[in-house]
């Protein structure tokens, strides 16, 4: 008899084993490899979202202040440009232009009739040109008296003071105590003699009230 040869195959693993395997292990390193992007990226997230609240916060800070100073700037500006009446509370006397035998030419100002010691304060922030008796050279009718000139080229006069507490070449700012209101000079009764004029002397003013009224300061 003859023996049967049986010949033994080596088994290989089937086409749908090893692909079952590949997909398997792809899978599997996919849901490895995802989730370490994921926590990372999630980690990645957190930071960067803390990082920028800090960076809006930091900015809304910076816009605050820029927005208080510029505020500031702007009322430092509106204070400087503002002008106001040289005493508060008053009752107004002669005008300016009136003639009269008190004057020897038309009155070249507007008077503010206010007890003696009543507050004076500079209309406009400038710079003391005048300050002294005899009308700070003006002459002896005006008393003692102030003359500020401004950054505008005007200038004004506040005469009759009873007392001077501004010196020649001092700055001042508007609403600052430059005198106390008085009687001195050519003057019937207690009031400020106010003018605003186009040079510092004499002979050189312009409507007060008029002016006051262009600079928004009703009188």
């Amino acid at each position: 008899m003859s023996k049967r040869v049986t010949f033994q195959h080596s088994r290989r693993p089937s086409m749908s084993r090893v692909s079952g395997a590949v997909v398997a292990a792809g899978l599997g390193a996919s849901m490895v490899f995802g989730a370490g992007a994921a926590f990372a990226s999630g980690t990645t997230g957190t930071a960067g979202t803390a990082a920028l609240a800090g960076a809006a916060t930091t900015a809304d800070s910076v816009a605050q202040q820029a927005t208080a100073q510029s505020k500031a700037a702007t009322a430092a500006k509106n204070k400087a440009a503002a002008w106001k009446t040289p005493v508060n509370k008053y009752v107004l006397s002669a005008t300016f232009g009136t003639g009269g035998d008190r004057w020897s030419n038309k009155h070249s100002g507007q008077d503010f009739a206010v007890p003696i010691g009543t507050k004076v304060v500079a209309a406009h922030s400038g710079t003391v040109v005048k300050a002294g008796p005899n009308g700070g050279g003006d002459g002896p009718a005006y008393g003692n008296a102030i003359v500020i000139k401004h950054s505008n080229g005007k200038y004004s006069q506040y005469a009759h003071l009873s007392k001077i507490q501004v010196k020649i070449g001092e700055h001042v700012n508007t609403g600052e105590k430059i005198a106390l209101s008085g009687n001195t000079g050519n003057s019937s009764g207690p009031h400020l003699h106010f003018e605003i004029r186009t040079t510092p002397n004499y002979g050189s003013a312009i409507n007060p009230v008029s002016y006051l009224n262009s600079v928004h300061v009703r009188v």
